[in-house]
């Protein structure tokens, strides 16, 4: 089974009097341990696409799978659940808690699911020197560079051993060196530990590393292509 699975998936806004169609009837399977790169121009759908995989907006219509669960049947205690435990997500602007240390912010999923103190320690320093940011677990946010901020993010997002991991334009606020060494790092993720990355994205760089790659235009898929 497809780790999630997006049928005839249709979602509308209102914007005043305009209708706006960001998804027109979109039909996708993503397996695990795939690459996958959602490209396409600003208003294309794929933000939206990935914000109702991720369980944070609900469709106008059609049905949306996230291992192997409907979401539409869910209660909003059952979806918090699900995002706590079994999604990753890495945003463009980082959304680190800015009081908290690398460490902190890191180990915070793992706080809310109520693990034991040792066992967060052991996961939260493995993880850090995964992204290599070991060293680094007691400096602030501010403390950082911004790439060092999204290699926290990213350890926040994979701390958990989540079945997917979707990132929204993760490299858009880096300068190239920086993105390309944390596409690097997410590959390497993927192929080293089988994480299932998601990626809405603009960058050519993430399209390059993909192992797929679904273009889409007015909230359409128009092409997708595994490598």
């Amino acid at each position: 089974m497809p780790i999630v699975t997006v049928r005839d998936l249709k979602r509308t806004y209102q914007q005043g009097q305009l209708e706006v169609h960001a998804l027109r009837g979109v039909d996708l399977d993503i397996e695990a341990g795939e690459f996958t790169a959602l490209m396409g121009p600003s208003g294309s759908g794929k933000t939206t696409l990935l914000n109702q995989i991720g369980a944070l907006d609900t469709p106008s219509s059609g049905s949306v799978l996230v291992d192997g669960r409907e979401l539409a049947g869910m209660t909003k205690a059952q979806l918090s659940a699900l995002r706590l435990n079994r999604l990753g997500f890495v945003f463009q602007a980082y959304n680190l808690i800015p009081v908290l240390t690398a460490y902190e912010n890191t180990e915070f999923v793992l706080m809310m699911r109520g693990m034991p103190q040792a066992e967060r320690r052991e996961r939260v320093m493995r993880t850090l020197a995964a992204v290599g940011l070991e060293g680094m677990e007691h400096r602030r946010p501010a403390e950082l560079s911004g790439g060092q901020q999204q290699r926290v993010a990213v350890a926040r997002a994979i701390v958990g051993e989540p079945a997917l991991v979707l990132a929204d334009e993760p490299t858009a606020n880096l300068d190239s060196k920086t993105g390309n060494d944390l596409i690097a790092l997410m590959r390497r993720l993927n192929a080293e530990q089988g994480i299932t990355f998601v990626f809405a994205t603009h960058d050519p760089k993430v399209m390059e590393a993909a192992t797929r790659v679904v273009d889409m235009v007015d909230g359409e898929v128009s092409s997708d292509t595994r490598k």
